[in-house]
């Protein structure tokens, strides 16, 4: 069978509008890569997948939502649609919007989104505009215009993201057969946290497929969930996470809660670090996508928690080539050498 999309495979479980008119890039079906020698190097005794939400189309979880949104925006015939981003939503937007032929504002805050983002967002066709503010001062704004004007709001504050969002819940559950026993993710603006909690659920209570206990993890410089409340000036290198007032906050706090997990902060280094592991690896992240894990590990050696003998599912929200600015500031430059074999013999296997 041909996949067709997140709605054509998921839409009797979503809880969209019959209005809806579906606006797909076949986005969703990402696979699901056993890690054993990462479990290993963490420890071992346990399973250890990622869930590499870097292959959706515009190269990152929020098309799960975006095919939804758009879809349901286009189906009461909306002409334009507008968010608030660190960069992926943007993406999302205009691709999902140029498809569906709707016109795309985005708003940004200057100087603090990838410039793999921004390009996405500009290839698709996007109006950008940068703001001297936060991202939480640009989704303000953004709820602001919607209101006044005939606009779609397309962020995670639009119920129908979360619900093509948790399409990826159910997609871990039928590939495993059940919910795994962790489940470790990013929290950022916390839509994405909120919608696999209410995926899981749901999955639950129609197969009894088990619910997982959840690690959600933020970055030290932008950790309001953790701290207990808002930070002004969120800094971390994970710019798809540099959020102060997360829009779905108290949902990703009562998801933790009723799931008996927590949500947790690490540091840019040790975020840094597990993006080098997992490429190691053979799966490239952007730092934000890394944090999960990097939370997990964490916990791990710090003896919070017990994996011995369970199935961890770790969530890598976007690709590396979304924020490659880290890698490419830190590595060396290739070697250059003459197109003669002799020299490309020594330098590959020592030979003289």
């Amino acid at each position: 069978m041909i996949y067709q999309g997140v709605l054509n495979r998921y839409g009797s479980l979503l809880d969209l509008p019959a209005h809806t008119t579906p606006v797909t890039l076949l986005e969703g079906n990402t696979p699901l890569i056993p890690m054993p020698r990462l479990a290993e190097e963490l420890g071992g005794g346990f399973e250890l997948y990622v869930k590499y939400e870097g292959l959706n189309p515009t190269g990152s979880f929020k098309d799960r939502g975006m095919t939804a949104a758009i879809s349901e925006a286009a189906g009461r015939g909306a002409k334009a649609v507008i968010c608030a981003s660190t960069g992926n939503t943007a993406a999302s937007a205009a691709a999902y919007a140029t498809r569906a032929g709707m016109r795309c504002v985005v708003i940004i805050p200057r100087g603090k989104v990838a410039a793999g983002k921004l390009a996405g967002a500009i290839a698709y066709g996007a109006r950008v505009i940068q703001i001297d503010g936060s991202f939480d001062d640009a989704l303000n704004l953004v709820v602001e215009v919607s209101n006044k004007h005939p606009i779609a709001l397309v962020n995670s504050l639009n119920p129908y993201r979360l619900e093509g969002q948790k399409s990826g819940a159910f997609e871990i559950c039928d590939v495993l057969g059940s919910a795994p026993d962790w489940f470790c993710l990013p929290v950022g603006n916390a839509g994405n946290i909120t919608s696999y909690w209410m995926g899981f659920r749901q999955y639950n209570a129609l197969k009894q497929s088990g619910l997982p206990q959840i690690l959600g993890v933020q970055a030290e410089g932008s950790a309001p969930l953790v701290l207990g409340h808002p930070v002004d000036h969120p800094e971390t290198v994970a710019t798809a996470i540099r959020i102060g007032r997360p829009a779905r906050g108290e949902q990703a706090l009562e998801a933790a809660e009723q799931s008996n997990g927590r949500i947790i902060a690490v540091s840019d280094e040790a975020i840094l670090a597990m993006q080098k592991r997992l490429a190691a690896n053979g799966v490239w992240v952007e730092p934000a996508s890394a944090a999960g894990l990097a939370g997990m590990r964490h916990d791990l050696e710090a003896g919070k928690i017990d994996l011995k003998g369970k199935r961890v599912v770790v969530v890598c929200t976007g690709h590396g080539m979304k924020d490659p600015d880290i890698v490419a500031k830190q590595m060396e430059a290739p070697t250059v050498l003459p197109a003669r074999l002799a020299d490309i013999e020594e330098a590959v296997v020592g030979a003289k």
